[in-house]
């Protein structure tokens, strides 16, 4: 039996803890901990805390007993009865799309290529239940989708695409033909930048269910302190089960604070207040300049204001990278910046055409929100990549005037320190923020971003279930700051500086080469650094 809580809908009420103690619990006042993989005894429990949940955040997999979905359609065109999709990259975004792909009625031939070899899982978990022990890896499988009838083709990594042939070329040396292909290669976790250091005993990432395994592993056998390398919500989550266990731990992180390139300054500031109240040694405004061993063993680490920390771990959370090495050279506008798509999820060629027959969705895509004045934006969210599958797989089956376009907004959680963060909207597209409820100090407030007038996104601490609302006045374009009455307000708030980052160029130093003079000869040309 799996279990999945969607934690971007979760408001906290906990009718599920009442109803599944066994399978649910609260750690704080909203942060909902789970075991995703209950035993079968518990199904009708779980069942009835599903249909309690208000918000519908439980999904539960299906099981033999259950109601069987009805008959494919036989009718309809000739690519939903004999087409040919292949889905390269099955996680979250991949699996979702080929279960939307079977549900819109889809009959043809369905394959899904993964590097991984093991069944698809869910990653947030890694970080929150995995870590703190309270669940293993291996209890992280999602739900399996009900009669996918398709190819899986696990632990056999994608090398190539060959776009005017129409196949993705595999590592062992086989292609495969499509008429429809989706990209969800997602991201894998950036690596210590320094290969000798990297390679040291003691030195780890966070980004796969193996990953997870050793450094829970390393965390519940040693007592020493824990380094950890930025301060984002990844590393901030390490950071948190480290003082959960009691491991003394130092966050470094070279802004000035943790999650500030996502929250900005002034909400940042709060979270290092956060993680400074919970014994968290933060360093900010400090680097890590050198990992140092001793016969392999990880044993210090030189920071760059000249401390040196003795340390027998250091986890390296310092961004994700995301998969396109095998799209170079196929002619689509992929890069270090993802895979350019239209808001329908079709992907651009290098010349900035649309491609018709080839999509992609999750933390891989790179897309244009309306909201944001259309700039391109690449969402590593749980959410985004579910709404990004369905949208992708709705318009591999429709025509031009049926499509839909990615018009959801960008919902994030968090749970740090027994506190629920969550996130509407896109905080760092912001000149102003405001606190409206709440109090910062008690680290339970909702804090709302503003650009030019109108408010644009919303982060909770621990105030979730007011998130749906002020997402209904960010897709309303309500004025900021916001004017209404509120239960418990913040006081005689006024809004502040964001201090968010300076906006990067999708382009990453992109270049691009021109040739050809007559217009139906110019094509553009990616030009790849060497790596």
């Amino acid at each position: 039996m799996r279990v999945v809580v969607d934690l971007t809908r979760c408001q906290g009420y906990g009718q599920c803890v009442f109803m599944a103690p066994e399978v649910f619990s609260m750690n704080g006042r909203e942060a909902l901990a789970y075991d995703p993989a209950p035993s079968a005894d518990q199904r009708q429990n779980v069942l009835r805390a599903a249909a309690a949940c208000p918000v519908q955040a439980l999904h539960v997999e299906r099981s033999a007993a259950d109601p069987e979905p009805g008959p494919y359609p036989a009718d309809g065109d000739g690519f939903r009865r004999d087409g040919r999709v292949v889905i390269v990259g099955s996680s979250l975004a991949g699996t979702r799309a080929a279960a939307v792909l079977r549900g819109e009625g889809f009959a043809g031939s369905l394959t899904l290529v993964g590097d991984e070899p093991g069944e698809p899982y869910d990653r947030p978990p890694l970080s929150k239940q995995v870590l703190s022990g309270r669940v293993p890896a291996r209890g992280t499988a999602l739900p399996r989708p009900p009669d996918l009838d398709a190819v899986w083709l696990r632990g056999t990594p994608a090398t190539g695409l060959d776009l005017d042939r129409r196949r993705v070329i595999l590592a062992d040396g086989r292609d495969l033909p499509f008429d429809r292909l989706l990209i969800a290669t997602g991201t894998r976790a950036r690596p210590w930048p320094d290969p000798a250091e990297a390679a040291l005993d003691g030195v780890c990432t966070l980004r796969t269910a193996q990953d997870a395994t050793v450094l829970r592993r390393r965390l519940a056998s040693g007592d020493g302190r824990v380094l950890v390398i930025g301060g984002g919500f990844t590393g901030s989550e390490i950071a948190s089960v480290c003082r959960e266990l009691g491991r003394p731990v130092t966050v470094a992180e070279r802004g000035p604070a943790p999650l500030v390139g996502a929250l900005g300054g002034v909400v940042g500031a709060i979270a290092a207040d956060l993680q400074r109240a919970h014994g968290v040694d933060l360093r900010c405004g400090i680097g890590v300049t050198a990992l140092e061993g001793e016969d392999g063993r990880l044993c210090r680490a030189r920071l760059s204001d000249g401390d040196v920390l003795e340390v027998d771990l250091a986890v390296a959370a310092l961004g994700a990278v995301r998969n396109v090495e095998w799209l170079e050279g196929s002619g689509l506008a992929a890069g270090p910046w993802g895979v350019a798509c239209d808001a329908g999820c079709r992907a651009f060629d290098i010349n900035g055409l649309v491609t018709d027959d080839v999509f992609a969705a999750g933390d891989v895509a790179r897309l244009p929100h309306p909201v944001y004045e259309y700039q391109f934006l690449a969402l590593e969210h749980w959410g985004s990549a579910v709404a990004q599958a369905e949208v992708a797989a709705h318009n591999m089956l429709s025509g031009q005037t049926h499509r839909w376009p990615h018009l959801a907004l960008p919902v994030f959680w968090s749970t740090q320190f027994g506190v629920e963060i969550k996130s509407v909207g896109v905080p760092t597209f912001a000149d102003e923020v405001i606190i409206v409820q709440g109090s910062a100090r008690e680290f339970r407030f909702i804090a709302v971003y503003g650009y030019r007038g109108r408010i644009t996104a919303a982060v909770t601490f621990d105030q979730g279930m007011w998130l749906e609302f002020y997402q209904g006045l960010i897709e309303q374009a309500a004025p900021f700051p916001p004017r209404f009455r509120t239960v418990d307000p913040a006081g005689a708030a006024c809004p502040v500086p964001a201090q968010v980052p300076d906006r990067v160029g999708a382009t990453h130093g992109a270049t691009v080469v021109v040739t050809g003079h007559d217009p139906a000869e110019r094509r553009a040309w990616l030009v790849h650094r060497s790596r």
